[in-house]
């Protein structure tokens, strides 16, 4: 038990060195940026900066949905001939309601209608439920099954366009998570002012390319002819223009969107670039309709509506719309992120500023200060050398815990201060335990060096089975927990995982190579 090999006592020496040389990331900033030079990070608590909620409008998900099922079921009655008094959507009920006028067509409508929600769904399964009457009336309901994967993936595809958006802003480090089944956090380290990043998330982001009616006129004050909605400008909402409903070219095919000038004018643009089926589209809209107006839609809006003048077959094209250096540069985000599946809103947000940050470094740094000299004299005090062995394994396993949370790049928040701070009274516990059974040892009568192995023998199995439990517990803090409360989970296991090490291995070789040197006859515990 107390013999140590030159090779485990290499690997031992050899871990509390690499752990050294894993703390070394924090005392500077990065040399070069092909170095893998990984940090723990201070949370917002302890930097400043933002905290936005946001909540996915689930509606907007279900209303969309039902919109283009109404768009698929008209399609599908078309060819036989099926007339209707009523198609309509009923989004608080999550149904589409059909009425023929004809009920005697009953059982060829529902024919007409069942291939296209037949295993449509992100499940498997059919993604409509569909009910009829004899009067003629088909009810089409989405399923429950269906309903909750589509909300679950309209989430995660939200956080996924939320951290590219913000990425591409340039702010280090954020932190993004989902909270309960629709909302997300937001955590913007040195960030004090959200607001540009508030409007990035805040827009869809859905751009179309549509063709613009010229028969109608949006100022005659009469509804909009069939496949038309009026659209507003987006730099004059009270200017409108009539834009068919069809999307000639979806925004999703985008594969690329950049900020620039043009050489000409030099007002800003946006250039774009499509993937291989948008390049094919775009080109054979614009063959088709040379000397026509093409609108670029956003979120409803209309950046701008310009007369194609010849066909556009490469793949690439400029939106120009009064923009300024920053407007474009947010567009062009946007593009590239992609659009949202639904809108996000603000629902909380609190700022930490600078100064508040550093207090609580302060006063974290305090309570760490003071906790640590108190522990180091009360073991110095209580149990002599041993206690000075315990000491130093104190000094190592700090370092060993930083040295890991550097390499997990983990974030260290308040709580977290004050799980390094528990954790180093629950390393000492083990040294306690260690020394008190050793000291009950000797007092039985048994040699030094027997004293020592039955002391670390038996002390071992309390300190396994607490630390065991602990450990699992505050995993289970980690799963389910939340924020702040995390990150004090990640400092404790982090911190009894290193402490097991110290206590049981590295204090041993302690105790160990100061025996084998000194072969006392009393040990000093």
């Amino acid at each position: 038990m107390m013999y140590f090999t030159p090779l485990k006592t290499a690997v031992i020496l050899g871990l509390c060195l690499l752990g050294a040389i894993c703390c070394i990331p924090n005392l500077f900033s990065t040399p070069a940026p092909w170095l893998p030079w990984r940090q723990v990070h201070l949370g917002l608590d302890l930097r400043g900066g933002s905290y936005l909620l946001l909540e996915v409008d689930m509606k907007a998900v279900t209303k969309e949905r039902l919109d283009s099922m109404v768009d698929a079921t008209r399609q599908a009655l078309r060819p036989g001939a099926i007339f209707y008094q009523t198609l309509e959507t009923q989004p608080d009920q999550n149904r589409i309601i059909l009425r023929l006028r004809d009920a005697t067509k009953l059982d060829a409508a529902v024919a007409a209608i069942r291939p296209i929600i037949a295993a449509t769904g992100t499940t498997g399964t059919p993604e409509f439920d569909l009910a009829s009457s004899p009067d003629g009336t088909i009810v089409l309901t989405v399923s429950p099954v269906e309903l909750n994967a589509r909300a679950r993936a309209a989430v995660q595809q939200s956080i996924e366009i939320v951290r590219r958006r913000i990425d591409e802003t340039g702010v280090v480090e954020p932190q993004i998570a989902q909270q309960g089944s629709d909302r997300i956090i937001v955590q913007l380290p040195g960030i004090s002012d959200p607001n540009r990043i508030k409007e990035l998330l805040g827009k869809t982001a859905h751009m179309t390319f549509q063709l613009v009616d010229e028969t109608a006129n949006p100022n005659s004050g009469t509804p909009p002819p069939p496949g038309v909605d009026y659209l507003p400008m987006q730099d004059g909402p009270s200017q409108k223009i009539a834009v068919r409903r069809r999307v000639d070219v979806d925004g999703g095919d985008l594969t690329d969107a950049r900020a620039g000038t043009n050489p000409q004018t030099g007002e800003w643009v946006v250039n774009f670039t499509f993937n291989s089926i948008g390049a094919r589209r775009f080109g054979d809209v614009t063959r088709a309709n040379v000397n026509h107006r093409f609108a670029i839609v956003l979120d409803g809006k209309v950046i701008s509506a310009p007369v194609i003048r010849e066909p556009i077959t490469g793949g690439r094209g400029q939106i120009s719309g009064n923009f300024t250096a920053a407007s474009a540069n947010d567009l062009a985000v946007l593009l590239r992120a992609g659009a949202l599946p639904a809108p996000l809103t603000v629902v909380e947000e609190r700022s930490v500023g600078p100064e508040l940050g550093a207090d609580s470094i302060r006063a974290g740094a305090i309570s760490l200060a003071v906790g640590f000299v108190l522990v180091i004299g009360f073991m110095a005090t209580f149990y002599g050398l041993f206690g000075w062995f315990a000491n130093v394994c104190l000094v190592v396993n700090l370092i060993l815990m930083l040295g890991i949370m550097s390499l997990l790049q983990a974030t260290l928040t308040l709580p977290g201060m004050a799980g390094i701070l528990l954790t180093l009274g629950m390393a000492v516990d083990a040294n306690i335990l260690i020394n008190e059974r050793i000291r009950e040892e000797q007092r039985l009568g048994r040699p030094p060096l027997s004293a020592l192995e039955h002391g670390f023998t038996r002390a071992y199995n309390t300190i396994f089975d607490s630390n065991v439990a602990a450990f699992l517990a505050h995993v289970m803090l980690f799963v389910f927990g939340s924020g702040p409360v995390r990150g004090f989970a990640v400092t404790i296991t982090v911190g009894i995982a290193t402490s097991m090490f110290t206590a049981w291995m590295l204090t041993r070789l302690l105790v160990s190579r100061w025996y084998v040197t000194r072969r006392p006859q009393l040990l000093p515990v």
